[in-house]
């Protein structure tokens, strides 16, 4: 029997995983950490829950499609619930903007800033729906192995203008500043600066509109374990705290990794891990690692995020929706500084999470827990020391927050931790603190990004952020469908068992 494993598992190692065994590859998923879930880790503090990665699901299509494959249904393994809105915007200015599903309820707040901007609106809507078509349904799972492949595509793209930067676009079709801020900050959910990332992005809005915003009820670690009891139901194996220390290879095939004592054959081997990581230390004894690490060396990396996990001892507050932006005094200025340093900026937007809005099991009785992140400079671009700064760093969120959304936060917090770019290098692995790997720019996106199969070793398979199509939950699970139909055409399975 053909034998895999697929180092991490993270959302896109637990989709390759759970698309090999499907197909009858006895698979073998191995975690460094104690929990499965890769970014997508889940803390227990006082009675608390936290999500440590993830908390917007879009797309539940391509997640439902993994328990398909074998004849079973999501709702079987997970409760999947929709939000709404799927996001409340709030600036420095007072004003608040419902982002939700509602094109009547769209219109009227769009009206009500910026009448012009209303079919201004829907002719954005209409390109991201192209954009979302071309990028997304017809090559998201498709891997780019050679110039040819983007040849073939380039017309459609050079159609859709997406050598111009997403905000660029935005502002062709919206006037109001605000919701050019509105409608360009998606980008950032996927380490990509809007003046810098692919306009082709601009497909996020399209797939939150068409498929909409969703909560696992428990967490998104409720639908890692899901995925987790799939993966064994379907007889695979997960091994927690193994952390790989090589992938062994002889010439050009990969041959197994080697835990600590212990080795593990297989005729096929998948990376989950953080790109770097993956070639420069688990492919250090190979010629191909040290290579393509010195290649990859070269690349623009996203940010980084800084992110404090804490609860209250009352309920949330009927004003605070599930998700919550909040804009900063300046965007364009404080977005260059996030993604070029050379120092932490004095001001800083927040994505808010307060997932106990819609599921109060996961706080005490009468408590709430909550996220906040601020997207920062990963460790190359700024260098700075976050034992010493991230206790300050964190004081003044929750001052901020405190401030313009949650009064009496400090006083009523009963337990709070924080995880910062030093803890994304030392815990995931990731390269400088990188939270999303290689920055979605176009000269990085597609083929320019890295191959869903090695270009050298054969047998050798990668998944995840750092891969094609890129980061965020339905770009590294459509990551795992491409590499997938890779692996399962290489090893004679059938390719409708991977692509359907």
């Amino acid at each position: 029997m053909t034998k895999a494993v697929v180092i991490g598992s993270g959302f896109g190692g637990l989709a390759l995983a759970i698309r090999l065994q499907s197909a009858g590859i006895k698979t073998t998923l191995v975690e460094a950490r104690d929990k499965p879930g890769g970014r997508a880790y889940v803390y227990q503090d006082d009675g608390f829950t936290f999500d440590a990665g993830p908390t917007v699901i879009t797309d539940p299509a391509c997640l439902a499609e993994l328990f398909t494959l074998s004849g079973r249904r999501i709702e079987d393994y997970v409760d999947l619930v929709p939000v709404t809105p799927f996001y409340q915007l709030r600036w420095e200015d007072g004003d608040v903007f419902d982002y939700v599903n509602d094109q009547a309820e769209l219109d009227r707040q769009i009206e009500a800033r910026n009448p012009k901007d209303v079919v201004g609106y829907r002719k954005f809507l209409a390109y991201s729906e192209a954009l979302y078509h071309e990028g997304y349904e017809k090559l998201g799972a498709v891997p780019f192995l050679d110039f040819k492949s983007m040849i073939r595509v380039a017309p459609q793209l050079m159609r859709l203008q997406s050598w111009r930067t997403l905000y660029a676009r935005v502002a062709d079709f919206i006037e109001d500043d605000h919701l050019r801020q509105a409608f360009s900050f998606h980008t950032l959910l996927v380490g990509g600066n809007p003046f810098a990332t692919s306009a082709i992005y601009g497909l996020i809005h399209a797939l939150e509109r068409r498929g909409g915003v969703w909560f696992a009820m428990g967490g998104t670690g409720a639908l890692i374990a899901g995925m987790v009891r799939l993966f064994e139901d379907l007889g695979g194996t997960v091994r927690l705290s193994a952390p790989v220390e090589q992938i062994l290879t002889d010439g050009n095939r990969a041959t197994g990794v080697q835990l600590a004592g212990e080795t593990l054959e297989a005729d096929l081997v998948a990376s989950n891990a953080d790109v770097m990581h993956t070639y420069k230390a688990l492919l250090s004894e190979s010629a191909r690692g040290a290579k393509e690490a010195k290649r990859l060396a070269k690349k623009r990396y996203s940010n980084s995020l800084f992110v404090i996990y804490f609860g209250l001892d009352r309920e949330v507050p009927n004003d605070l929706e599930h998700h919550v932006i909040l804009f900063g005094p300046r965007y364009r200025e404080l977005i260059g500084e996030i993604f070029k340093g050379p120092e932490l900026a004095e001001d800083f937007s927040l994505y808010l999470h307060a997932p106990s809005k819609t599921d109060p099991s996961l706080a005490p009785p009468g408590q709430s827990a909550y996220y906040v992140l601020a997207p920062v400079p990963h460790l190359g671009a700024a260098d700075i020391d976050w034992a010493v700064e991230g206790p300050k760093y964190r004081d003044r969120v929750l001052a901020y927050l405190e401030e313009k959304a949650i009064p009496r936060l400090r006083e009523t917090m009963v337990t709070c931790r924080i995880f910062t770019p030093a803890d994304f290098e030392t815990e995931l692995n990731a390269h400088m603190g990188s939270a999303f790997s290689l920055e979605p720019i176009l000269t990085q996106s597609a083929y320019f990004r890295c191959h869903n199969r090695d270009d050298k070793i054969s047998n050798l398979y990668l998944v995840g952020a750092g891969t094609h199509p890129g980061a965020g939950v339905p770009g590294v699970v459509g990551s795992a469908k491409a590499t997938a139909a890779l692996a399962l055409a290489d090893f004679g399975r059938p390719s409708a068992v991977a692509a359907e």
